[in-house]
């Protein structure tokens, strides 16, 4: 856990490949620390990495878990620490995985929630030992709240009366990560847990928590896109982007998002855990970025950075040379990729493109230094 009393900052690894360590190599020389390490989409043994089946879990899939092994030692012969992200658990697989269609099973019925406990239980005593590990990221942008009658970016009133509603049932997330460390605890004592706010991390949606969890080596994470209306892939096909700064819709509102707009929305997470004695110690904002093709995108992650950094928050950009989607891989300035990036996906090449530092990657690239 002293890992992490000091801000830490680093990236997001979504790739279809399992990184060599040569790409962890370069996302060191940068100046990083850690890397947020997501697995769902390189080739399964099964039907999902690890899992075996998303269906019914038996029991960690070896040559998955062998894998994953693998690229932890990568990771740490280049010095850098590692979060495991999975994107899918028993009952709940990952919308990209899942023809697109978003998996709501796990916040249904909780015989979904025993399973996600032993997978974690199989997973935490089979990695509880590598020197790479530095925190269990227990799911990626869980949403409870999507399919059970909470509208994102609700009100904090509306959240708090939806939840009251919903404390000790299948869609109660604290109940949940608090069940699924439970599992983890009685093989591994010592490796911090890492927890995604609810409706996809949200950074407003801790403000439902009556209180903060009772582990105390739990890190407390959330995701900034918003407004994602102007900072996302759809937003890049309108007639007419939403710019950055600018007008933008957000909760069913038109409101201008500038740097005073992303502190206030920011502000959220730090007051609910200032309220529950959390220190910013605890707080991760696990994920953040923009398309790097929209004008605005450098000054976004100038004025989300600054926030963060003023607040001393650790944080993990997304993301560091993907290798399945270039939107938010800022090392390829704001130029089209070419053809041969996507013939590369089409064949399961690895990705061809030479990277660089640019503009786009400045705000990051001059942070992560140490």
């Amino acid at each position: 856990m002293n890992f992490w009393d000091a801000p830490r900052h680093g990236g997001n690894s979504f790739n279809r490949l399992p990184p060599d360590q040569a790409y962890f190599q370069a996302l060191k020389d940068y100046g990083a620390s850690w890397v947020r390490l997501s697995y769902d989409k390189w080739q399964p043994a099964g039907r999902d990495f690890l899992l075996g089946d998303a269906d019914g879990y038996q029991g960690l899939a070896a040559e998955d878990l062998a894998q994953l092994r693998k690229t932890l030692d990568a990771a740490h012969a280049a010095g850098l620490k590692v979060v495991i992200a999975p994107l899918s658990l028993p009952g709940m697989r990952w919308a990209q995985n899942n023809h697109d269609r978003f998996d709501d099973r796990l916040w249904q019925g909780k015989a979904w929630w025993t399973q996600s406990a032993a997978f974690w239980r199989d997973l935490a005593a089979a990695l509880k030992d590598h020197p790479a590990i530095a925190a269990y990221n227990l799911i990626n942008e869980p949403a409870p709240e999507k399919m059970g009658g909470l509208a994102e970016h609700a009100s904090a009133a509306e959240m708090r009366a939806w939840y009251q509603q919903q404390q000790g049932g299948a869609r109660d997330l604290p109940d949940f990560y608090s069940q699924v460390i439970a599992a983890i605890r009685e093989v591994d004592p010592l490796t911090p847990v890492m927890v995604d706010a609810g409706w996809y991390a949200g950074a407003d949606a801790f403000v439902y928590w009556p209180v903060a969890l009772a582990d105390a080596r739990v890190l407390y994470s959330f995701h900034m896109y918003e407004p994602y209306q102007a900072t996302s892939a759809p937003n890049m096909n309108r007639a007419k982007p939403y710019a950055y700064p600018g007008p933008v819709k957000f909760a069913g509102q038109q409101q201008t998002w500038d740097r005073a707009r992303v502190e206030v929305y920011l502000q959220s997470p730090l007051q609910w855990a200032q309220a529950r004695q959390v220190p910013a110690s605890r707080l991760v904002a696990g994920e953040f970025g923009c398309m790097r093709r929209l004008a605005g995108c450098r000054q976004y992650l100038e004025d989300v950075l600054g926030t963060l950094d003023q607040a001393k928050l650790h944080w993990a950009f997304y993301s560091f040379r993907e290798d399945s989607w270039d939107g938010m891989d800022y090392e390829l300035g704001s130029a089209k990729v070419p053809w041969a990036y996507w013939q590369a996906i089409e064949q399961g090449r690895p990705d061809p493109l030479k990277r660089q530092a640019t503009a786009e990657f400045e705000p990051i690239r001059k942070r992560l230094q140490p």
